[in-house]
């Protein structure tokens, strides 16, 4: 049996690869099924040391990115992406995978193209609310489509779609204990937690407003903030000179990433999320915390906007757009949702509510099932 994951090379893509094959794994141990291979194709590996945990062979397939404003790299990628496509169908039929399971993002195209064109099976998930423009391509020829949110099964033919959820790392969706977590962080146990969510890559806008912010949330809150790698030195630097000799300073700790154990224990200490509108709002959705989500403008099909809202409709949450993120307007939500005892703890179950939990075994199970089939 062989199985190919392919996706873009951000965590948005990469996370829930891992995830998916996490519980492939799974259930190749239990029923016992031998000589399975698994393989990640993409542009990059990303974390190759996730990879070798979960048993991926990676291969190299460069491709091109289309841009959807005027760019003269379009014409030049135009050519990667040709040339990504024969080196995918090459690799592809060398490997000759019973099933192909695609995530999304511009990486995943030249895969899925030999997919299509060597008539192996594909499976896709997309995130989002509405669908890139890789997998709302390969939602035509695609067996399966998962779906994160509801609203994104609209764009697919419904025949294929099923609403699973996001696929969630086995390591990150149950939060550490509250007490292990504040120890772990050297934080103080009778004082709320913010979490700060940057993204893996931190968000300059998030990063600026937060220390802005700062003086004013560690009279009262505690603060772990993760500011990407690429931005740890410039914001301790500037925190230290912000907090100064503010005798709270020791209320706020700064991370450049925050690894599985690190991301767990951080979900364990935190009282309220504030974050992109990615696919970190289902991991959040997962520990059952109220959240402020600031979304991205301006993407691509203004996806982190309609999933900021559509999780707010939730009631999970509360939306911050990037024009009105300022250091007072944050704090004061920030305020207003931990001080409304009543409040909070309707966000929290409704947040709850809106995680499903077996997404990852789920899509794990149709992949195998297809897998299975088509080795016959």
């Amino acid at each position: 049996m062989k199985i190919v994951f392919t996706g873009g090379g951000t965590g948005g893509h990469f996370y829930p690869v891992i995830a998916v094959a996490e519980r492939v794994n799974q259930i190749i141990d239990q029923e016992k099924i031998l000589r399975a291979k698994l393989y990640y194709i993409s542009d990059s590996p990303y974390d190759r040391e996730m990879l070798f945990e979960n048993g991926l062979l990676y291969e190299e397939v460069k491709t091109g990115k289309m841009r959807t404003y005027f760019s003269f790299k379009n014409f030049s990628d135009l050519f990667r992406t040709f040339f990504g496509v024969l080196n995918a169908v090459f690799k592809m039929f060398s490997i000759y995978p019973d099933v192909v399971f695609g995530k999304g993002g511009y990486a995943s195209f030249p895969t899925l193209f030999a997919a299509r064109i060597l008539r192996i099976p594909v499976i896709i998930h997309e995130s989002d609310s509405a669908p890139g423009r890789v997998n709302k391509w390969a939602g035509h020829f695609a067996k399966k489509i998962a779906v994160s949110f509801s609203e994104a099964g609209s764009y697919f033919p419904k025949h294929k779609v099923a609403w699973t959820g996001q696929p969630l790392r086995a390591e990150i969706e149950h939060p550490a204990g509250r007490k292990e977590a504040l120890d772990y962080f050297k934080l103080e146990s009778d004082l709320p937690v913010i979490l700060i969510l940057g993204g893996s890559q931190g968000a300059e806008l998030i990063n600026n407003t937060i220390l802005d912010a700062l003086p004013r949330l560690v009279n009262n809150y505690q603060v772990i903030h993760q500011t990407g790698v690429n931005n740890f030195k410039m914001v301790t630097d500037r925190a230290q000179v912000v907090l100064g000799d503010n005798a709270h300073k020791l209320r706020y700790v700064s991370m450049p990433f925050l690894n599985p154990l690190a991301l767990r224990m951080a979900s364990g200490a935190a009282t309220l999320a504030v974050s992109r509108a990615g696919s970190m709002i289902f991991e959040i959705s997962s520990w059952g915390i109220p959240s402020i989500l600031i979304p991205i403008t301006n993407t691509n099909m203004d996806h982190q906007k309609k999933n900021a809202f559509n999780y707010a409709r939730a009631g999970a949450c509360s939306v911050v757009e990037e024009a009105n993120m300022t250091a007072n307007i944050l704090s004061s939500e920030i305020e207003r949702i931990i001080d409304d005892k009543q409040g909070y703890q309707i966000m929290a179950q409704n947040a709850k509510a809106f995680n499903k939990p077996d997404a990852a075994m789920k899509i794990a199970r149709a992949i195998m099932d297809i897998a299975l089939s088509h080795e016959k």
